[in-house]
């Protein structure tokens, strides 16, 4: 990613606690009043946020808190967001939908477990009139909007990156594809754009779905793949996520290779930006996670209020199940030793004394950032 566009993204998440996100389609009548909808009237909304899980430290860090906050600056403190985490278990996340069906909430924020096992739930919702944004991943059933990052660009930005860590050993050897996890339809686009790229420029050894996104899955995979290629000729590894990337990169030092072939990654989480520091990791997907939950937040309160969203969002998109879902897509950004200052620190989603703890205090004074 040039310069130009980096700025661009990170400016984006600079600005978007500050004002709303601009309407840059073409929608029209967006986000209309549901046929029977109970929309509350007034600030004194009540929103349903429920999120996939908790070992991905984005989730509790960033998207709750993000969302809560920008759901209280556009009532003016008056809304309730009553929160559930369904700790990677769909089954569990249809049954918290149904309890907030009950306590009658007026919309809901849902980050699906399983896009496909959730569309009975979104469609309970429906029939009660609650409208449902999907938040991340594209949830199926009759949702009112959605709002993530563009995620075949997520790929495409990893494969590039590791084409460019890689060099003319490209050709030499063999890579390892760990994708994540096929019940998040994420995956599916991630491991499509990286195959845009890296089709025909490298030699996929071995590839994985990653159940659960687990790094210890990801870890037996890799070890796996090291036996089945053979450590010296494997020289660069697709990881979908940073935690998957965690788990490989302790693959890979168990089978004592070294120097570390490239490894990626994705969400910029601090264990993942102090091994791009250290060295252990090239690049990591960093995602402004600000303007995606501002755009959650924004389209849930005026859906809650009977309020058109044509001036929220920036295109339609297509799921298996609803055509033209009106929605906020979120630019990305290559994570990298060299603008970790500009990205990570600049928007204040690490300190630079959390990333460089004493056990990275050597690179990052190297690296510029202490």
């Amino acid at each position: 990613m040039n310069t130009r566009m980096r700025r661009a993204a990170v400016a984006v998440a600079a600005g978007a606690m500050a004002v709303s996100l601009a309407a840059c389609g073409s929608a029209k009548e967006a986000g209309d009043k549901p046929k029977d909808s109970g929309a509350a009237k007034g600030d004194a909304i009540k929103i349903g946020l429920l999120l996939p899980e908790n070992q991905t430290a984005r989730y509790e860090k960033f998207d709750k808190p993000l969302i809560e906050k920008k759901v209280a600056d556009l009532t003016g403190g008056k809304a309730e967001v009553v929160y559930a985490n369904a700790k990677q278990d769909a089954t569990t996340q249809n049954s918290q939908v149904d309890t907030m069906i009950t306590n009658k909430v007026n919309v809901l924020i849902i980050d699906a477990v399983d896009a496909k096992a959730i569309a009975g739930s979104v469609k309970r919702a429906k029939d009660a009139g609650i409208p449902v944004v999907a938040y991340d991943r594209l949830a199926e059933g009759p949702i009112d909007a959605y709002t993530s990052f563009d995620n075949e660009e997520v790929g495409k930005v990893q494969g590039k990156a590791l084409l460019e860590a890689l060099g003319d050993k490209a050709k030499d050897g063999q890579i390892v594809m760990m994708n994540g996890s096929v019940t998040d339809p994420n995956a599916a686009l991630f491991k499509k754009g990286a195959h845009s790229v890296l089709d025909g420029k490298v030699t996929v050894g071995k590839e994985y779905d990653t159940k659960e996104w687990k790094p210890e899955n990801a870890n037996t995979n890799m070890a796996g793949a090291l036996s089945a290629i053979g450590k010296d000729k494997v020289v660069g590894v697709y990881s979908a996520n940073d935690g998957m990337a965690g788990g490989i990169i302790t693959a890979l030092k168990a089978a004592g290779l070294s120097p570390l072939p490239p490894v990626t990654g994705q969400d910029a989480e601090l264990a993942g930006v102090q091994r791009i520091v250290a060295g252990e990791q090239f690049m990591s997907v960093y995602k402004p996670y600000a303007p995606e939950a501002a755009a959650a937040a924004e389209m849930a309160v005026a859906l809650a209020k009977g309020e058109k969203i044509d001036g929220i969002i920036n295109q339609k998109v297509d799921s298996p199940t609803t055509k033209g879902v009106p929605s906020v897509l979120i630019p990305v950004v290559s994570l990298t030793k060299a603008n970790i200052k500009d990205t990570v620190i600049k928007d204040g989603v690490y300190t630079a004394d959390e990333i460089c703890s004493d056990k990275y205090a050597a690179n990052c004074t190297t690296l510029g950032l202490k």
